[in-house]
């Protein structure tokens, strides 16, 4: 078996982060959301298409705090991706949910990554793809522990 090189597995690792990050960018500029940042993107991603959720749930899952949320929030609440929703219930809790523009911007962004995944593993059996997913899960795990220290 070949010798593991941490190196060359960190250099593509890193290029692709960068690479996705660019090309997320090009292809939101070459959309009709010429007015999105990829920052605000992840954002619109990280609030979902189907449920609302507080600011503080976006938040956590962006690891940013509720105050540069707000700060995206507004923004996004100008541009018209995203509102926000008083409770019925509770006056004071606030959820955040896409407009149907923001749910729009959100199955392009989607569509973009599934046909990265889908290019990923075109060529791969099951066992291929078992090895990469276990990879994928085990790097997930690593950040997620870093994100709880």
């Amino acid at each position: 078996m070949e010798k593991i090189n941490v190196s060359e597995i960190n250099g593509y690792l890193v290029k692709i982060f960068n690479d996705v990050l660019t090309l997320e960018e090009a292809e939101l500029q070459n959309a009709a959301f010429k007015d999105l940042s990829v920052k605000e993107m992840h954002t619109i991603d990280a609030i979902g298409l189907h449920e609302t959720k507080t600011s503080t749930e976006v938040a956590r899952g962006l690891m940013i705090t509720v105050g540069t949320l707000t700060v995206a929030i507004n923004n996004l609440v100008k541009k018209g991706y995203v509102e926000r929703i008083r409770s019925e219930k509770d006056r004071r809790i606030v959820r955040l949910s896409l407009t149907k523009t923001g749910k729009l911007v959100y199955r392009v962004h989607n569509y973009f990554h599934e046909k990265m995944v889908k290019e990923v593993i075109k060529d791969m059996n099951e066992d291929e793809t078992a090895v990469l997913l276990k990879a994928l899960t085990k790097l997930h795990s690593f950040l997620e522990n870093l994100k709880e220290d």
